[in-house]
Formats: structure tokens, C-alpha cells, sequence
């Protein structure tokens, strides 16, 4: 232990800074995942606001910086960790919730706000094309000193092209900060910034947390799924794929059964059919009913009722196309004999 650790533990301090630690070492203990946020800039009365809306999922713990550090300490367990996040307006945030969905609402909590002179853009500030509703008149240099490209047109002030007026990481100056107020651009988010967060033996920094729930989901439910086809092929039981593989292994067996025609009462049924089948098709093929035994004549009459069918079905088309033939023959002759008709006629009037 350092002397100034020394000092620290064993110097006298007053009996209400001793409670408030005692108050924030219960809060750290009480929730599974414990982190530091970052408070600066937050209007009091919005920092209330967002601390109902935790209501419930999280709960947001202010103190003095030196009293959250000691409690963090006091703690151990790793969660001291914290402590070089303890810098600047910071607070205590506990939640029994995993770090990332922590993290997910306290992003979604942060609201837009105005952005004042000698604050550091957040990201790039951009003037947005059209028209600012402003009539005509000096704002319009304004804009212009600002570096937005803006014209009078049209009885009012237009902004032609989107125009980036700060980059991000840049210091706002106060010309900047009344044509911001003056178009009600909030450039900013204001909200409960995570700093760090510790869960379960693991120290979370924000990029960490940042990341989409939806493309992760899709990730997980992939790999499960691979997971499960390699379980299968390789015939590794577990409770997921026990059902499929001794589905998997009934018809394999089964088919095994038929193949090697096993009497099993499992596949009895099916042997049945098959070779049911296969005298048939064996039948078929013998043209001499005397060769078959009795049992199996009725098959091969079956067999030859259904050849001299499709024989006389095929002796039925021939002799209506010879009745067609023999149609057209005699319409032929019939015109033949009229035109012998015509001809006599003809001679006589000759005559």
C-alpha cells in the first residue's frame, strides 16, 4: 500500500462523508452491472426527467467524485476499475440488465440540443438546403460569414446547398451559435453518457457496447444453426438434436430393414408391398400363362386383358382411318362422275 493510500484509509474524516459511502458501497453491491456516466451539460431539470425514465432498469447514483472513488475501492472485487473513469461531472449508474441493452437505453434516451459558444462540435455541423423562413435582411450575411451558401431568392433567404460550417472537433464561436439559435438547428445530443461499465469480472468500454442488436441476433441464430447441422452429421446427442437424430437414425434403420428384408412388424407392411410389386412386374413379363403358377394366372390375365386393350384401342384408330380413306375415296369418284355428266351435256348442245 502507497503512503498516500496509507494516509487516506486511515485519516479521520467527517461522519456524513462516511454514511455517503457506506450509502454508495450498498449501491454498487445491489446491481449486477455497475457503470460510470458522464452528466456534464445536462439542464437539471432534463437530468431528472431521464433518471424517470430509468425508473425501473437502472437506477442513477450522484455523489462527490473523491466519495465514489473510495466507495469503488471500498468494494474491490474489480470493480475498482472504475475509478479511472471518475473525472469531470460523472455519476453512478446501476442496473441488473446486461451492459449492452444498458447501453442501448441510454442511447436511446439522448435528446437534440442547441450547442453553445466555446463548446466542441460533437460532429460535423451542416446548414441543411432550402429555404430558412427568414425574410430578407442582414442574416443573410450572416450566413454567408459563417460560410453557408446562402442567396435572397424568392422574397426570402435561401440556403442553395447543404454547407458543413464546423467540423467535428472544432470550438463553436458565437456567430455560430446565433445562426444555429436563430434556424433551430440543435447540433448536439444531450443525454447520460456511458463512460465505462463493469459486469460480471469484465470491464465494458463503450465501443464495446456499440453494436447492432439486430445484424448480432442474425449471427447468433447462424452459428446455433450451424451448431445444430454439425451435431446431426456428426451423431453428437444433445437435447436440441436428440429428437432429429433419432428421427434421422428410423429411417436409415428402416431402410436398412427393406433392403435386406428384414421381418420386422416395423416394416412388414412395406416388405409386403414391394414384393407385391415385384411379382407383378415379373409376371408381366412371362407371355405363357401356362408357366405361372395358378395363384399367379389371374395376374397374368390382368396383365393380357390390359394389352389386348390397348391393342384394340389401337385396331379401333385403324379402322377409322381407313373409314376416312374410304370417305375421301368415294367423294372423289363422286365429283369424278359429275364431271363425266357435265361433259355429255355439253356434246349434245353440240348437236
Amino acid at each position: 500500500m502507497s503512503s498516500s493510500e496509507s494516509v487516506r484509509k486511515t485519516e479521520t474524516i467527517p461522519q456524513w462523508k462516511q454514511d455517503e459511502v457506506d450509502e454508495l458501497t450498498d449501491f454498487i453491491e445491489r446491481y449486477a452491472s455497475v457503470g460510470i456516466v458522464g452528466v456534464e451539460g445536462i439542464p437539471s431539470r432534463q437530468l431528472q426527467s431521464m433518471r424517470r425514465g430509468l425508473h425501473g432498469s437502472a437506477e442513477v447514483r450522484m455523489s462527490r467524485n473523491t466519495l465514489v472513488v473510495r466507495a469503488l475501492e471500498d468494494v474491490n472485487d474489480g470493480v475498482e476499475q472504475l475509478t479511472e473513469h471518475v473525472a469531470g461531472q460523472v455519476a453512478l449508474i446501476g442496473t441488473n440488465d446486461n451492459p449492452f441493452a444498458l447501453f442501448q437505453q441510454l442511447e436511446a434516451s439522448k435528446t437534440p440540443a442547441p450547442i453553445s459558444a466555446g463548446e466542441v462540435a460533437p460532429n460535423d455541423i451542416v446548414i441543411p438546403e432550402g429555404d430558412t423562413g427568414v425574410d430578407p435582411g442582414p442574416f443573410v450575411g450572416e450566413l454567408q460569414q459563417i460560410g453557408a451558401d446562402a442567396r435572397i431568392e424568392e422574397g426570402s433567404i435561401q440556403v442553395l446547398s447543404d454547407s458543413t460550417v464546423l467540423s467535428a472537433g472544432e470550438t463553436v464561436d458565437a456567430d455560430l451559435e446565433n445562426v444555429l439559435s436563430e434556424l433551430g438547428i440543435e447540433p448536439k445530443e444531450v443525454g447520460l453518457d456511458l463512460k465505462s461499465v463493469y459486469s460480471e469480472g469484465v470491464l465494458f468500454a463503450p465501443e464495446e457496447l456499440e453494436i447492432d442488436v439486430d445484424d448480432y441476433r442474425a449471427d447468433i441464430q447462424s452459428a446455433a444453426a450451424a451448431a445444430r447441422n454439425l451435431s446431426v452429421n456428426a451423431g453428437y446427442p444433445t437435447a436440441q438434436t436428440a429428437p432429429t437424430l433419432i428421427a434421422k437414425a428410423t429411417g436409415e434403420a428402416k431402410s436398412v430393414a427393406l433392403a435386406a428384408a428384414v421381418e420386422s412388424p416395423d416394416v412388414v407392411d412395406d416388405l409386403i408391398g414391394k414384393a407385391d410389386a415385384q411379382v407383378k412386374a415379373l409376371v408381366s413379363e412371362i407371355d405363357d400363362p401356362e408357366a405361372l403358377p395358378e395363384e399367379l394366372r389371374d395376374l397374368g390375365d390382368d396383365a393380357e386383358e390390359a394389352d389386348e386393350a390397348d391393342d384394340g384401342d389401337a385396331d379401333d384408330s385403324e379402322a377409322d382411318d381407313a373409314a376416312d380413306e374410304q370417305t375421301d375415296d368415294e367423294e372423289a369418284e363422286s365429283e369424278s362422275d359429275d364431271g363425266d355428266d357435265s361433259d355429255a351435256g355439253a356434246g349434245l348442245d353440240m348437236l
